[in-house]
């Protein structure tokens, strides 16, 4: 399945989830700049607060894979696809390196939102936790997500995303409450491949929209 635009396949989510979810207290959960333009779509339907995890993914060197990802709380969570054993080899091979990575990356978050900048966890208290992305591949970005979300008390947590993997959509089964996936791939070709157009803000005007949303919701 390919879809116009990220708005688009936004569109086909929240009529998925319309039914169940219209009277619920929910918020949406962005996962990336690309991710809000689905979850606008979503949040919009459902008439509940969109909001977004800034995450930044850290990748092994030499290789198209992710260690894992930062959140803007500064923990670092280990990519899920990897077993113990290829933590510890990567983490003993590549100990500098991710070290000086994470640095990098926590200052980005830090620098991309300014003071006080983190999501208002009471935004998501008690609520139905819709995170969104606009396509998983490895599901780095969720094991990020759910190790966010851990201290927070919340209702249950869905997964909506237009495209995703096979091994990402098993490993979703074991992680959320209930998922919405609209295509699943054996093969994943990257997630610009499943959109005809793949204009997105940058990451300065998708924090500054996401803001703006927030205080008008509060």
């Amino acid at each position: 399945m390919y879809f116009e635009s990220r708005a688009d396949a936004g569109a086909k989510l929240a009529a998925r989830l319309l039914e169940k979810y219209r009277y619920e207290n929910c918020a949406v959960v962005a996962l990336s700049d690309g991710a809000v333009l689905v979850g606008e779509q979503i949040a919009a339907a459902l008439h509940c607060v969109l909001t977004m995890l800034l995450i930044e993914d850290i990748e092994v060197p030499g290789e198209s894979m992710s260690f894992g990802g930062v959140s803007e709380s500064g923990a670092f969570t280990y990519n899920g696809m990897f077993s113990v054993g290829e933590i510890e080899e990567y983490t003993s091979e590549f100990h500098g390196y991710l070290d000086e990575k994470k640095r990098e990356a926590f200052q980005e978050i830090n620098r991309l939102l300014g003071d006080g900048g983190l999501i208002d966890k009471s935004l998501l208290l008690d609520r139905t936790v819709i995170l969104v992305a606009d396509g998983i591949d490895n599901g780095a970005s969720i094991d990020v997500a759910m190790d966010f979300l851990k201290p927070i008390r919340t209702q249950r947590i869905v997964v909506a995303t237009p495209v995703a993997s096979v091994p990402a959509v098993d490993k979703l089964h074991v992680t959320a409450d209930e998922i919405h996936i609209l295509d699943v791939k054996e093969n994943y070709m990257g997630t610009n491949h499943y959109y005809t157009d793949n204009t997105v803000p940058s990451h300065e005007d998708t924090i500054a929209k996401i803001n703006q949303i927030v205080l008008n919701w509060q």
